[in-house]
């Protein structure tokens, strides 16, 4: 069953996704400008580097996903309104 989503839905995910994407980058920044890379710090930061990366490719796989839905979904819904244009000239 596929739910259906409007253009409000679409652009509140978009601003969801920038407003996580700045998180992460002010995350990543605070990390990399307050460790040093020094002792027991370092492998902290090192550990935490890791999973970063890792939660990030996750959230960046499943945006792709969530992307090319909506963009298949918006292609889908022109080709059909092209189609009723169409027909309604007589082409």
């Amino acid at each position: 069953m596929r739910v259906v989503r409007g253009p409000r839905s679409r652009n509140a995910d978009v601003v969801a996704a920038a407003i996580l994407g700045a998180a992460v980058g002010a995350g990543l920044v605070y990390l990399l400008t307050e460790r040093t890379g020094e002792g027991r710090g370092g492998r902290a930061v090192g550990r935490m580097m890791r999973l970063l990366r890792r939660n990030v490719a996750e959230y960046a796989g499943t945006a792709r996903a969530a992307i090319d839905d909506a963009v298949e979904s918006e292609l889908k819904d022109l080709r059909r309104s092209i189609r009723r244009q169409r027909k309604r000239f007589g082409v």
